[in-house]
């Protein structure tokens, strides 16, 4: 039986993965923040699966999985956060706190995991985004995040090929998961965060972010569409180094390769409710 790490196994495409990968016959270590989430998806899943404690951005966490696991054939980097926020307004704890999830646990828990990686010859995958190839207004902290892991996916696809371990990402746009569903509240939070200054300065802004939600959320794809894809990344015989998911964020992303850089600002710009001029 074939063994799978996927972190943020709690919730979302997580959650979607594990039962997926589970029902296909592997055995899925479900990394988790909090023990109840684990025992509630070990209960509910058909199919062979492993509650791990596991908070990505906790050396001790990181740390116990060289211990607990004997052998592994593939990671699914999946746990993620969204800061959001005009750049300039920005709180720098929450800009840390983006990179250090998004980024640096990803990297951690995949360097706790490739010596077991490399004798299976196993599998990579990091569950990137859309937002890691096209920046929208007030989701600068969120796109460096994707930025740099596509950067970070590119250099270790290459870097341990050798070994023939496979590096894959998957890019999905939109996704219905919590994390969207309760994006009016994300963007209340935000909004608590800025100075009374920044509040007034970007009110614009934030009112078109706030009109782009319910758009964004009927957009949404399910989660198990992105899950299908990790799958494949997983399975195929010679695995695509990038699987965007969907066929709308494909031709977004096509486009935005050939669009000049003013005429894609401006179109980003509107679609995001950014104001011409103030």
């Amino acid at each position: 039986m074939r063994t799978v790490l996927v972190t943020g196994a709690g919730r979302g495409i997580g959650r979607a993965t594990t039962i997926r990968l589970a029902a296909a016959g592997w055995h899925v270590l479900a990394g988790v923040r909090r023990t109840e989430d684990g025992e509630r998806l070990a209960a509910e899943v058909t199919g062979t699966v492993e509650p791990v404690q596991l908070d990505i951005t906790s050396a001790d966490d990181i740390a116990a999985l060289g211990g607990r696991l004997t052998s592994l054939d593939a990671v699914v980097n999946n746990a993620g956060i969204v800061v959001g926020g005009p750049i300039e307004g920005l709180p720098l704890d929450d800009l840390r706190r983006q990179l250090e999830v998004n980024v640096v646990g990803q990297v951690a828990v995949t360097q706790a995991v490739l010596p077991l990686l490399r004798t299976s010859k196993g599998r990579v995958v990091f569950v990137s985004s859309l937002s890691g190839r096209i920046v929208t207004p007030m989701t600068g902290a969120y796109n460096a995040s994707k930025f740099a892991l596509e950067a970070v996916a590119d250099a270790l696809r290459m870097e341990v090929q050798p070994w023939r371990i496979k590096v894959s990402l998957v890019e999905p746009a939109q996704t219905d998961t919590d994390m969207w569903q309760t994006a009016e509240d994300e963007l209340d939070a935000t909004v608590e965060s800025l100075t009374p200054d920044h509040r007034t300065l970007y009110d614009a802004h934030i009112a078109g972010m706030r009109k782009m939600i319910p758009m964004s959320q009927r957009m949404a794809s399910p989660a198990d569409k992105v899950a299908a894809a990790i799958e494949r990344a997983l399975t195929a015989g010679r695995p695509r180094a990038r699987y965007v998911v969907g066929a709308g964020p494909k031709v977004q992303n096509a486009m935005a390769r050939v669009t000049p850089t003013p005429m894609l600002d401006g179109m980003l710009r509107r679609v995001s409710g950014v104001p011409r001029s103030l």
